[in-house]
């Protein structure tokens, strides 16, 4: 069978197709189910918030302008809903000091894992990934594991290109800082 063009569904639905939602729905739903599930933290609630962004999609089809890709689209709204349904929680998250932050060195200093193993390594930033906002976790989670474009992060979270270039380094930066204090207590 030949891949259509997210946009030839995206019109067929407008037409009335409804049935052509379902390519749509079965290309992006492990990908906005990942990303929602990283943000939320349990598969339980991921599932019922993907079918979520799912039926705001497909409601809001109409309001879809084509000014980025389907897929960037529906990113945003896995964020937002993902994002909203962590806020409801109010979950406490660490925070850490902007002085901290300007204690630490550049973001691309390894001096403190290189003496770690690999697996180390990832234990320690799978724990330090977990101990980030949702905000956070999921900015970082579209640029490297999603490889989202800046311009595509800008369009899913609302913010520009710019604050978003910010917020990643201080991510990194904080990210950086938390590795070295497991790294020290040996956690």
């Amino acid at each position: 069978m030949e891949k259509l063009s997210d946009n030839y569904y995206v019109e067929k639905i407008r037409s009335g197709k409804t049935d052509f939602f379902a390519p749509l729905l079965e290309k992006y739903s492990v990908q906005v189910f990942s990303l929602i599930v990283k943000i939320v933290g349990t598969r339980e609630d991921a599932e019922e918030l993907a079918q979520d962004v799912f039926v705001k999609a497909y409601s809001s089809l109409s309001s879809f302008r084509g000014d980025c890709s389907f897929s960037t689209w529906v990113y945003r709204i896995a964020y937002n809903v993902a994002i909203s349904a962590t806020r409801r929680k109010k979950t406490e998250y660490l925070t850490v000091d902007e002085t901290q932050l300007a204690d630490l060195p550049d973001d691309r200093d390894e001096t403190t894992l290189e003496h770690a193993d690999t697996e180390e390594r990832l234990v320690h930033l799978n724990r330090a990934l977990e101990q980030l906002s949702p905000e956070e976790r999921a900015m970082i989670i579209l640029f490297y594991k999603d490889d989202k474009s800046l311009k595509e992060i800008t369009v899913i979270t609302g913010l520009t290109e710019a604050n978003v270039k910010i917020k990643l380094f201080r991510i990194r930066k904080k990210l950086l800082g938390m590795i070295k204090i497991m790294e020290k207590k040996r956690i």
